[in-house]
């Protein structure tokens, strides 16, 4: 499997018969508004563009996962791109209904805990909780996955979550070879964050058998973590063979 990461929590995952497209935010720079107008600076999102090489990917892209509806990892452009080339999607059971309203053509819904033939090989969605506290609540359902596919590397998105039962019971009882968490450490204007803060990243981190990948870094005004945090982080906790912090339009083979 290749891992193209593309910005914040978009990428494509290339296996060796498909191209999946993970939450698709394709616009360009500031066309969704700000997330925080206090905490942090009032910058409209997204704050980087797409990489170059991003129409050559989504050209092949032959499926598309969507964890949940927040603009930073479904927006209109990529709404719109969906529903122009009709491409088949995989969501949670709980958004299948809303997506299929904005037009777009849902082939496979999720429930939690529940795993589903997929391309060949099975997926499963994973419980996520976007945020500490009584946030979570208000950011409404996420759903992680869980993908396994012959001859590729096990595979977990958690998707928008903190550190849970529920993701390290993954991490110990499936000990997945790649990890995709969410790194930026998001804050709104109130409450507590609504992401892994960075001492969970490190926890997550040393309860990984396989490799971390970090993503939601420095492409939207919420998140305050930048990557150099995260590798003097990594650095300092003697972690850092064990993580991947893909710069945009960055691509891995695992």
């Amino acid at each position: 499997m290749t891992y193209h990461h593309l910005r914040n929590a978009t990428a494509v995952l290339e296996t060796t018969t498909d191209f999946i497209l993970v939450d698709p935010m394709l616009g360009e720079v500031g066309t969704i508004e700000a997330f925080t107008k206090e905490r942090f600076p009032p910058k409209r999102n997204p704050l980087v563009k797409l990489p170059d090489h991003t129409d050559a990917l989504l050209n092949k892209v032959t499926h598309v996962l969507i964890s949940h509806q927040h603009a930073d990892h479904l927006d209109e452009a990529g709404i719109a791109f969906l529903k122009e080339n009709n491409l088949p999607v995989t969501c949670s059971v709980l958004d299948a209904e809303k997506l299929q309203e904005k037009g777009l053509r849902v082939v496979l819904e999720l429930d939690y805990s529940t795993p589903r033939d997929f391309l060949g090989g099975t997926i499963e969605g994973i419980p996520a909780r976007h945020g500490y506290g009584k946030v979570a609540e208000l950011m409404g359902n996420v759903m992680g996955f869980y993908i396994q596919m012959p001859n590729e590397p096990d595979l977990y998105l958690a998707s928008d979550t903190i550190l849970t039962d529920e993701v390290a019971r993954v991490l110990v009882d499936y000990q997945p070879d790649i990890s995709v968490i969410p790194c930026g450490s998001a804050q709104l204007d109130a409450y507590e964050p609504i992401l892994m803060t960075e001492d969970d990243i490190v926890r997550f981190t040393n309860l990984n058998f396989g490799t971390t990948i970090c993503n939601h870094l420095e492409a939207l005004n919420h998140c305050p973590t930048k990557r150099e945090d995260l590798t003097s982080k990594f650095k300092e906790q003697k972690l850092s063979h064990k993580v991947w912090i893909p710069e945009d339009g960055e691509s891995k083979l695992f």
